[in-house]
This record gives C-alpha cells, sequence and structure tokens, in this order.
C-alpha cells in the first residue's frame, strides 16, 4: 500500500440489505456485515463501500434518503453502525459511505416543509420547484426525463386544495432534487460530510455526482438520460455534468483534507471518457469509476481500447484509475458475458429475454477480472462477483422491487437481478443469507456458488479472487506502470506490470504463448495453462 492507500485498493461493495442477515428478517442489516467481517478480510480487501443504509422509505432501496445522519431501522442503528466501523478498523478496512447529493426522499423533513410552506418560500427554494407551462400551468415546466421512466416533473397539490407549481426528479417522483443554487443545501451537505468523517468513515462514494447542478435557462431536452449527456449535434445536457459542480467537489475536497486518514471520494459520473478528468484534479475528487471497461465487451480490441482511454484521460491529472466490472445497477459480469458478442444490455434481464451461456459467461469473468486486477489502479468488487455469481435472469415479475420495472409497466427489468442476496452455505435455509426469509429469491443456481462450497474447492473463484488480491499486493501491480506486449496473436492481449506478464485469450481457442512467455512461471491462471498455450476464455499471470 502506498501512502496514499486509495491509489491502488481493493474496494469491495456491499450492498447492505443483500449481503447477511442478523436477525432473521429476511433483509440484510448491519451487523450482519459485522459479523462476517473475518470473510472479508480473509478475502483481502482494503475498504468496504457501502451502498445506503440511512433512513429512508425505500422507494429506491435507500438512494432516496429521508435523514441523512440516521441509520435505517431496517438496517439497525447508529450504535451497530459504530460496531460496525470498529469491525471494520480491526481487520485493517476502511468504510466509504454512500453520498446522495442530487436528491433526497419526499420524505425528507426539508421536502415535506417545502411542501407546506407553499411557492416563493425559503422552505421550497431547497428544492427545484417551477410554474407549470400553458394558461393554467397545466404543462410541465421543461421536457426533461426521468431515469426511471416519463417526464422528471411532477404537479403538487397546494395547501389550498388547488394545482400547484412542479418538482423536479430525475429519478423516481419520491426522490426530489435539491437545489444546489442555494447556499442553505450547501451547509447542510458539509454538515451531512462532517458527521460521518466524525464517526470515522474513510470517505464518501457520490451518487451521480454529474448531476446535482441544472442549466437555469432550463431549456428544452427530451432525451432520454440513458441516451448519455450529449445530443447527436454536440449538445450538452442541461442538467448533467455542468461546470458548476467543480467548485463545490474543491469545497469538499478542502473538509476531507481536514481529516486525518487521507480520506477520500469517488465520483460516480456518467461521463465521457474525455471529461471525467475534471473530476479528478487533485484538489477534487480523488477517484471516478471507469465505466468504459465496464461496458466493454469481451473482446481484445474493446477491452485494450477502454483501458488506453483510462489512462490517456486521468494521466493529465495524475489520478489513478478505478477498475470496476460489476455494481448494484448493472448485469452482474458473470452473465453479461455469457451472450454472443454484440449483444446489447439494458439495466436487468427479464425471463422472457434470452438466456446466458452460464459456463461460458463465468469463464470469461474470470479472465475479465483476473486480467483487469494487474493493472495500476483501484479495484472495486462488488459483492457476489467473488464467488462467481450470476444476474438472477428468471426473477418473477410479482418479486421485482426496482422502481423502473413498475414505471416502464414491466418493460424495463430493472435492476434487481444483480442485487438478491449472497449464498453463504449451501444446505442452509436460504442459502445462509437469513434464518427467516430473503426479501428477493434465490435462484437454486446460487447453491453452487455458496462461500462455504468455494472455500473448500481450490480452483473455486472465491480462491481465484483472494489469490489475485494477495499476488496484486506482493507484486505492488496497484502502483506500478502497464506496457502493452506487442504480437500476440490474433484475439489475444497482454501487458507487463511490475515484472508480471497479464495475459488474456478472448478467442473460443487454445492459443500458444509467445517467446518469451512459452516456459515461464504461471503465478496466476484463470484457467490452468498447459504445454505452453492459453486456453481458451482464460487470462493468466506470468513472471515477466
Amino acid at each position: 500500500m502506498t501512502q496514499e492507500w486509495w491509489r491502488d485498493a481493493v474496494i469491495y461493495q456491499v450492498y447492505p440489505r443483500s449481503f447477511a442477515d442478523a436477525n432473521g428478517d429476511g433483509m440484510g442489516d448491519l451487523p450482519g456485515i459485522t459479523e462476517k467481517m473475518p470473510y472479508l478480510g480473509a478475502l483481502g480487501v482494503d475498504a468496504i463501500w457501502l451502498s445506503p443504509f440511512m433512513r429512508s422509505p425505500m422507494r429506491d432501496a435507500g438512494y432516496d434518503v429521508a435523514d441523512y445522519c440516521d441509520v435505517d431501522p431496517l438496517f439497525g442503528t447508529l450504535a451497530d453502525f459504530d460496531d460496525l466501523v470498529a469491525a471494520a478498523t480491526q481487520h485493517g478496512i476502511k468504510l466509504i459511505v454512500d453520498l446522495v447529493p442530487n436528491h433526497s426522499s419526499s420524505e425528507h423533513e426539508f421536502f415535506k416543509a417545502a411542501l407546506a410552506a407553499g411557492p416563493g418560500s425559503p422552505e421550497r427554494d431547497l428544492y427545484v420547484f417551477k410554474d407549470g407551462l400553458g394558461p393554467e400551468g397545466n404543462e410541465p415546466p421543461t421536457d426533461w426525463l426521468s431515469h426511471f421512466e416519463g417526464i422528471a416533473w411532477t404537479r403538487v397539490t397546494e395547501a389550498d386544495g388547488t394545482p400547484g407549481q412542479w418538482y423536479l426528479h430525475l429519478f423516481d417522483p419520491s426522490q426530489p432534487d435539491w437545489n444546489w443554487e442555494n447556499p442553505k443545501v450547501h451547509e447542510y451537505f458539509e454538515s451531512v460530510l462532517r458527521f460521518w468523517l466524525d464517526r470515522g468513515v474513510g470517505g464518501f462514494r457520490v451518487d451521480v455526482a454529474h448531476a446535482l447542478f441544472k442549466d437555469q435557462t432550463f431549456p428544452s431536452w427530451p432525451h432520454h438520460p440513458h441516451r448519455g449527456n450529449v445530443d447527436e449535434a454536440g449538445n450538452r445536457a442541461p442538467q448533467f455534468d455542468r461546470d458548476e459542480l467543480h467548485p463545490l467537489y474543491r469545497r469538499w475536497r478542502e473538509i476531507l483534507d481536514e481529516y486525518e486518514g487521507d480520506r477520500m471520494m469517488v465520483a460516480e459520473a456518467s461521463v465521457t471518457p474525455d471529461r471525467l478528468w475534471r473530476y479528478l484534479r487533485a484538489d477534487e475528487m480523488h477517484e471516478g469509476f471507469n465505466f468504459e471497461y465496464m461496458k466493454a465487451p469481451f473482446e481484445a480490441e474493446a477491452m485494450k481500447r477502454a483501458i488506453d482511454l483510462g489512462f490517456e484521460n486521468n494521466a493529465p491529472v495524475g489520478a489513478p484509475n478505478s477498475w470496476v466490472l460489476s455494481n448494484h445497477d448493472a448485469i452482474r459480469h458473470a452473465t453479461k458475458m455469457g451472450y454472443p458478442a454484440g449483444t446489447t444490455f439494458g439495466e436487468g434481464i427479464l425471463p422472457s429475454d434470452p438466456q446466458p451461456d452460464a459456463d461460458l459467461g463465468l469463464r470469461r469473468a474470470r479472465a475479465a477480472t483476473l486480467f483487469m486486477h494487474g493493472l495500476p489502479g483501484a479495484v472495486y468488487v462488488y459483492q457476489g462477483e467473488e464467488l462467481g455469481l450470476p444476474e438472477h435472469t428468471t426473477l418473477a415479475g410479482e418479486f421485482r422491487q426496482d422502481p423502473s420495472f413498475e414505471r416502464s409497466g414491466g418493460t424495463r427489468a430493472g435492476r434487481d437481478g444483480c442485487r438478491v442476496p449472497l449464498p453463504w452455505q449451501a444446505s442452509a435455509p436460504y442459502y445462509g443469507f437469513s434464518s427467516g426469509g430473503s426479501w428477493l429469491p434465490q435462484p437454486e443456481s446460487f447453491a453452487a456458488h455458496a462461500a462455504d462450497v468455494e472455500a473448500a474447492a481450490p480452483d473455486s473463484t472465491l480462491n481465484l479472487y483472494r489469490s489475485t488480491f494477495a499476488l496484486r499486493k506482493q507484486r505492488g501491480l496497484g502502483v506500478g506502470t502497464h506496457a502493452w506486449i506487442d504480437g500476440l496473436p490474433a484475439g489475444v492481449l497482454g501487458y507487463v506490470n511490475n515484472g508480471v506478464a497479464v495475459i488474456v485469450n478472448t478467442t473460443g481457442e487454445a492459443q500458444a504463448l509467445p517467446a518469451p512467455f512459452t516456459d515461464a512461471e504461471v503465478l496466476l491462471a484463470s484457467v490452468a495453462v498447459e504445454g505452453g498455450h492459453l486456453a481458451a476464455d482464460s487470462a493468466a499471470w506470468l513472471a515477466a
């Protein structure tokens, strides 16, 4: 580890409701995470990114925050949180918490006060309220669309019972957007940062860090947010990636720098690679997720292009890359890679959709993971990927809870398939996640991936991850440099980092390793290297 621990850290994302349930109510909780801390310590992670656990009505799985400075009773108490920090510290693990600054819950006390106070009030100015268009104000203020389908505005009924103003919600109507033009919103979030920093957190993952500020002229933008932040003519979206964000993040960086322990921020900024570096300047965010590698298909040229983009765009500001393959908003890569090249994906997979080749997907996922973890920078791991967990692709609609599934009339699968609770014990009820239930049903395929089964199998995905993390630290790969290897066969990609040759074969046939790697010592492999050949859809680390 370097002095700046975050530059080469292995950061493990815990989705609290699906990690481990200590009280048997079918919902994961903070005490459950604390109980599993020895598992995370043995895995070899440096930090935990804890998805939202704050008080919330849970319309969007906790990303609708009603109280930023308390723990939701579903997950425990502030005392449980303090116990979790203490347990993590004992295992040398830092805790990064999710911060949701673009919007609150409609149950937040400030929003309820805004509704009661009426138009033009200081309370209402904490959020984005506007009069509607048309003679009676019956039309939304703009044509902006929600991430969760439909228009991004909802009209309120005023205290006297008449139709009133509209409020902006880039996500669900239960998630009104804060008005970041108001200094009081800045003051409020500074107090939230300090509240959690004082409790010992190692930093923050900033949700939709490219949003917050909006063009105050509120121009037309009829495009769905999933299409990106730029239209066909090259015009930038009025509600994303605005220059006003950067003074805000510089101020937050000043606050973090006041605290000992090298506290950090990582940006979830869905911007083009040539714009991400603007969030990562030396006085702003420390890291930003490199989503290009996550989106790249299992093809050598696509993977190389994504990696090159990351290094080229971060180099001017000296920021490390933050590599990731799966998270709570994306199809698990062990499933995504089980589809033919060129397959396009939404947020999830429905039972009526074509189903993946599970064996091929896991084989490729292990290879893509091993190839990524040899790169310089930080790596982010989504809970369960170390078990090779697949997406739950046959989850019935009656169980789905993602707002996008409901708001789309069931045409969009939503993200529930990647959020299914983890399997800890193959033979236990609910696979050891809970003694009393599971908030989402687990597929039968999870039994083969249970942690107790994988721990006992030398060639399991769990043991591959453990070995990868250990060797990555031992060889200093996170703070090394990468140099591409020339002359590899088509479909084979490789680089050298700190004396380790990292090579992946993305073809469906075994490929001969070229000199000087034919007889090199095999340090790690997703599939055994035999006779100087790298197996189909596999990767290896070789002594260089």
